[in-house]
């Protein structure tokens, strides 16, 4: 079969490699119909995280048509049309049977690689290096999914597949930043980032009673549709001074909760700083970067709420700790409980409280996904949102 596949630091390459198999009684393989590219994906395309090996089918925001199940599995069966969360969870550990799906102690097979680094293990993640499993990822033809009766939620409306895929990861992702935050009637809310996360952190924020949702960047489109379909109010910081913005909007006492959809990669306002990094990306010195983190330390008012979707892949120096604590600031991070989001948020879609393929730009073929990884890292022709159709 046609996968996309991950060689080294931006060599992205659509591949032939071998068809999935049943590989435990748990197991489904699915056709795929659609697939999202990520903004966490440039992370694996910028050689930003470990675990990586040549040849690595990546990817994990798929959905598609059940075509094989394993002999214990019985929620689903061929024929079924499902989205496939990108969190790998048994469903019985410690952590899932507390809904806290993205921690499973079982699903991540390379668990005490995970813990040299981190402590413990989180689960496994579809087309996430190695050291979370090594799982062939959803750019593909077709796709592996373990613990199959846990994962999958099946769409039995006639929603299109655009309309539906991202229950696989940013829109739960984007609703459990905000959930996070503990975002309150009333609440001022200052989001960093307006890329595909970013803008489901908008239209959740409003969901859950947001009263103002200000959004950041300084990429134009996206802007555009951070205000255009958010309804969110905007600041360019390419042109504006964050701080100093946010504070005049506000009356001086700063954003109630803000949350940081950016990530590894955020780029700094500041000149010298900027000018700095592209150094070393020219050098090949690809570093997580806290420009976000701290401005959103800065902006948040006293006793507010940070909430961290944005995908860091290690440690950060310079990170604002004396700030965070003298301000008295609650940290909510976390990668996504997606199961947890799968059914609440299938029923917003399928009352029509919201649409999320208002986020994709461009849609290509497996062929044509390496071109379009360039493109959307490269932030041109008005790249938000890619989904690959096979």
């Amino acid at each position: 079969m046609k996968a996309v596949t991950w060689h080294g630091t931006n060599d992205i390459r659509c591949d032939k490699v071998n068809d999935p198999k049943i590989e435990e009684p748990t197991d489904a393989i699915i056709r795929i119909t659609c697939s999202g590219i990520c903004g966490s994906d440039l992370h694996l395309m910028s050689g930003n995280m470990a675990g990586m090996e040549s040849g690595d089918v990546i990817g994990h925001e798929p959905m598609g048509i059940v075509e094989e199940v394993g002999k214990e599995v019985t929620r689903l069966k061929k024929g079924d049309r499902v989205v496939v969360p990108f969190t790998i969870s048994c469903g019985h550990c410690f952590f899932c049977e507390r809904q806290m799906y993205s921690l499973c102690d079982e699903s991540n097979p390379n668990a005490d690689q995970a813990a040299e680094i981190m402590g413990q293990s989180p689960a496994g993640l579809f087309g996430y290096s190695h050291l979370l499993g090594g799982f062939a990822g959803g750019q593909a033809e077709a796709l592996r999914v373990p613990y199959a009766d846990v994962g999958p939620i099946k769409v039995e409306s006639d929603l299109g597949d655009e309309a539906v895929v991202f229950l696989s990861d940013i829109f739960p992702t984007g609703y459990m930043a905000a959930e996070n935050a503990d975002i309150e009637s009333g609440d001022t809310v200052a989001i960093w980032g307006c890329g595909p996360v970013a803008q489901f952190c908008i239209q959740s924020a409003w969901l859950l009673g947001a009263k103002r949702v200000i959004a950041i960047d300084r990429v134009p489109e996206r802007l555009a549709m951070a205000r255009e379909h958010g309804k969110a109010e905007i600041i360019d910081y390419s042109k504006q001074d964050v701080y100093e913005t946010l504070m005049e909007m506000t009356s001086g006492r700063g954003p109630d909760r803000c949350i940081d959809a950016v990530g590894a990669e955020a780029h700094a306002s500041n000149t010298w700083t900027a000018t700095a990094e592209r150094a070393k990306e020219m050098v090949g010195l690809n570093e997580n970067a806290p420009h976000a983190i701290n401005e959103a330390i800065k902006c948040c008012r006293k006793g507010g709420t940070l909430s961290i979707p944005g995908v860091y892949t290690d440690t950060i120096d310079g990170l604002a700790l004396g700030p965070l604590m003298n301000k008295a600031l609650t940290v909510k991070t976390g990668q996504t409980h997606v199961q947890r989001y799968l059914q609440p948020l299938l029923k917003h879609i399928e009352e029509g409280d919201i649409d999320p393929s208002f986020v994709i730009t461009h849609r290509v073929s497996l062929d044509e996904a390496p071109k379009a990884y360039e493109t959307f890292r490269d932030k041109e022709d008005g790249c938000i949102k890619v989904v690959i159709k096979p």
